[in-house]
């Protein structure tokens, strides 16, 4: 029989950004216990920054009858001699039963032991309790409290319980609190619990009461609030997913409002401005004709019909933040960009202070510079790699550490610094996330990555080498934004020999461990078949450049139709020279033909091989245009002859053409 179920969690109000960070789970952990406890079924999941609720239109009233069945010794264990042996003997005792009752059955060809019982399902009511109290302790938050008396703990304490199948309450207790046919509604409705009889009455009263109880409606109000505040106003508000998230998450009746602030505090870079908006007061900025300008937004949760003085009260807030920060902004233009005091920052034990990161951090950007002989001028080079990390010991990356870089280049443009060093500051943390932005100059480019190799093979230097999930100074990333930066601005960059070249300025670093590491992260990298890249780096390739083309030429060419064909063909090619070392110089006598067939399967390959190609693809689809002409060699032509010239002759002319295969991958790694 099928009923209503409505749970309802009172809680004190949730911090929103560890809610949502467990939010994908929590369904999920709800349904398992269900399944579990043979009660699976539909149910939605609601909750507001009080209360957790899940809500089934049809539960079931109990579980299913089920059958058990239980296989113990086999026969010939559980019996000597016609006698039961300790084996049968535990068997019955297991399932609770005489001996006597015990039957036999077949399984994996042996007669064993056998026992069947019919198991009836247990009314729900009787499982509730254990099911919601798993549930709400499996959830996790982070960190967690305790309340009362209680030794358990949640991430924050709960106040009210409401359990209702078929609308009547079902008795549990969860942390000390008892079920009761109660909710409580927006504190400014109403500050009483009320009496709730049924689940449709629910619904009704937190809806009378003030409460969105659906975070989709929450969140569909506050952008239709946010559409009339930008028509009537003339402006955009700029919607940050997350910071949205947040405010849906902490409120239960939202209403976006329209606040301004002082002109002056334009003068203000708008990051400062956005930055100390969203971090602090969940404000969303406002724009005019593409610029920041003197306004916000804020989502209240009052119940109210004059927001006159919720406006007014976000307006006293703000202001102070944007005051400090005006002041901060002043104090560093007064006091400039300067390095000192960085002598005195530790980087990390063993590897000195930041300033001492910073001269690593130049000598990787000049040796760079040098290889590459981008276009620009040395002394920009110079000027951004010893200005970087300046604003570390600004006021303003002091009170928001996120917009160290960014207020340096601020710093540097109003010094009267280049564009093209302003530029490299700003960006020299690039990429620093996987859709991240990545430095849009050469110069910023060399900036970024010597910043990321410093970071590499320093703590490769002192055996910090990330294990399992565990990296703190953030490696992997730093090995993926070198991987996109390189490719963005075709900035060769050979794996094993600029590291060894670069490592030279470290103490002892274990290169194979570096050089796996960094291979590592390649194969994880590409979103392809991970054979390709593996068919590729079987090729010895190194350069992260080349690397990133040759994944890109296979894996279109394995896409591609007929490709299934052509590798059979071409795995036999590789087969017949595995015993071939093809790092020799390898030579073919036309003179040693005997079969038309390898005359024209030369004749194809010369052609193909001498010709000149635009990429890594054309040239492989071209070298893999050989199948015709190599199955009519392996139909025609025997290779292992008696006659070594000729079979060794036959063998060069074959392995020949998988060596030029190599040069782009091993194509016999790849798994179709």
């Amino acid at each position: 029989m099928l009923k209503t179920l409505l749970i309802e969690i009172g809680v004190e109000e949730l911090p929103a950004v560890p809610l949502l960070k467990e939010l994908k789970n929590i369904e999920k952990k709800y349904a398992d216990i269900l399944e579990k406890n043979s009660l699976l079924c539909e149910f939605e999941f609601y909750y507001t920054p009080r209360r957790l609720v899940v809500w089934h239109r049809e539960f079931k009233s109990a579980q299913e009858d089920s059958v058990e069945e239980f296989f113990g010794a086999p026969i010939a264990v559980a019996y000597k001699d016609g006698e039961p042996t300790p084996a049968a003997n535990g068997f019955a005792k297991k399932c609770g039963v005489q001996l006597s009752e015990i039957g036999v059955a077949q399984k994996g060809n042996k007669d064993v032991l056998y026992y069947k019982k019919d198991v009836k399902g247990k009314d729900s009511t009787q499982l509730l309790e254990g099911i919601i109290s798993e549930w709400i302790k499996s959830l996790s938050f982070g960190k967690s409290m305790r309340w009362g008396s209680l030794n358990e703990s949640f991430i924050r304490p709960i106040r009210w319980v409401n359990v209702m199948l078929d609308d009547k309450l079902v008795n549990i207790e969860l942390f000390g609190v008892k079920s009761s046919k109660i909710t409580f509604v927006h504190r400014i409705s109403n500050f009483e619990a009320l009496e709730v009889k049924g689940s449709k009455e629910y619904f009704e009263i937190l809806k009378d009461g003030g409460v969105t109880l659906f975070s989709e409606d929450r969140m569909l109000k506050i952008l239709n609030d946010f559409k009339a505040i930008e028509v009537s106003n003339g402006v955009n508000i700029e919607v940050d997913d997350d910071l949205l998230n947040e405010v849906i998450a902490i409120t239960e009746n939202p209403t976006a409002l329209l606040g301004s602030f002082d002109e002056e505090f334009l003068r203000l870079p708008p990051e400062v401005i956005i930055t100390s908006m969203k971090e602090h007061q969940r404000y969303f900025p406002v724009f005019k004709d593409g610029k920041l300008i003197n306004k916000f937004v804020v989502v209240s949760n009052a119940l109210t019909d004059d927001f006159s003085k919720v406006i007014q009260g976000n307006e006293r807030v703000l202001r102070p933040r944007l005051a400090d920060g005006l002041f901060f902004f002043d104090n560093d233009l007064k006091n400039g960009l300067s390095t000192d005091g960085l002598e005195k920052v530790a980087f990390f034990k063993g590897l000195g202070s930041v300033k001492d990161k910073m001269i690593r951090e130049a000598k990787i950007a000049n040796t760079l510079f040098d290889m590459y002989k981008i276009d620009a001028k040395k002394e920009d080079l110079d000027t951004a790699v010893n200005l970087a990390k300046a604003d570390l010991m600004s006021e303003m990356v002091y009170e928001f550490t996120e917009l160290q870089g960014l207020m340096g280049s601020y710093y540097a443009q109003k010094a009267g610094e280049s564009e093209a060093v302003v530029t490299a500051i700003k960006e020299q943390y690039l990429p620093d996330g996987e859709d991240s932005a990545l430095p849009s100059t050469p110069l910023s480019a060399i900036v970024a990555m010597s910043i990321k190799l410093d970071t590499l093979l320093a703590l490769f230097s002192v055996n910090q080498i990330p294990t399992g999930s565990r990296d703190p100074f953030a490696l992997r990333r730093a090995v993926n934004g070198i991987i996109r930066i390189t490719a963005k601005h075709n900035l060769e960059f050979d794996i094993s020999k600029t590291l060894k070249e670069l490592a030279s300025g470290y103490a002892s670093i274990d290169m194979q461990k570096l050089e796996s590491f960094f291979l590592e992260r390649v194969k994880q990298y590409y979103k392809v078949n991970p054979s390709v890249v593996e068919a590729v780096l079987a090729s010895k390739e190194r350069e992260l450049v080349a690397i990133s083309q040759k994944i890109e030429a296979l894996d279109a060419i394995v896409n591609s139709e007929g490709f299934s064909e052509a590798f059979s063909t071409f795995k036999r090619v590789a087969n017949i020279t595995k015993d071939i070392d093809l790092t020799q110089e390898l030579s073919v006598d036309v003179k040693l033909f005997e079969e038309k067939a390898e005359e024209d399967l030369y004749a194809k390959y010369s052609e193909i091989s001498s010709a000149k190609y635009n990429s890594y693809e054309e040239e492989l689809d071209a070298l893999l245009g050989l199948k015709p002409n190599l199955d009519k060699f392996f139909d025609d032509v025997m290779v292992n002859v008696d006659d070594e010239a000729i079979k060794n002759n036959r063998k060069s002319l074959v392995a020949s053409i998988y060596k030029s295969i190599l040069n782009i991958a091993d194509i016999k790694e790849v798994s179709v």
